[in-house]
């Protein structure tokens, strides 16, 4: 083995993007910029009414509707930019990062519609402190519940379940068969 100097190894060359590539680029993200500021705006509207008519007006105290607003942005706004993302994954891809094919696209929006849920049953939760506390207080209660409801999800180590890992050993070997 011979140790080489940094001088001396070749340097890849990075591919120049071009001003289609980076106009494309810019118009992707503006449209999912565009894509989770009116699903936030969505679902805030949609949550009003459901507070505002029969299915969660009892539910919901006057002092916890700001709860649901912070739950109707997260969920828009997560709705929002990750559906356009799942879509872009599945007609742009290259060597390093494949196209995701439909079974994997569904499996993705489920998963999104399932924290969705996830962070409404949250919002509902912490709405219902406001039976006892003022609304600012619900609403900071909120913005911090909500927005760390992921935490819990993050800190489960899925590795001990076989679950870390499992989808790029899969895919890993997969590859390597095809190639020999």
């Amino acid at each position: 083995m011979s140790a080489e100097s940094g001088a001396e190894r070749p340097e890849a060359q990075r591919p120049q993007r071009t001003f289609a590539g980076n106009a494309a680029f810019g118009a992707g993200m503006l449209l999912v910029l565009a894509t989770a500021t009116l699903g936030a705006f969505a679902a805030v509207a949609l949550l009003g009414r459901a507070v505002g008519a029969a299915p969660l007006s009892g539910m919901v105290p006057d002092d916890g509707n700001n709860a649901l607003v912070v739950g109707g942005i997260a969920v828009g706004g997560l709705t929002g930019l990750m559906l356009p993302v799942i879509l872009f994954g599945m007609v742009r891809g290259n060597d390093d990062t494949p196209r995701v094919g439909p079974g994997a696209a569904a499996r993705k929006v489920l998963a999104v519609l399932v924290f969705d849920v996830w962070l409404l049953v949250v919002a509902l939760l912490v709405a219902q402190l406001g039976w006892f506390l003022p609304a600012q207080v619900t609403t900071v209660v909120a913005v911090f519940a909500v927005g760390f409801s992921w935490m819990p999800l993050a800190m489960v180590p899925w590795e001990r379940f076989g679950l870390g890992d499992a989808f790029a050993k899969r895919r890993g070997s997969a590859t390597s068969h095809q190639a020999e």
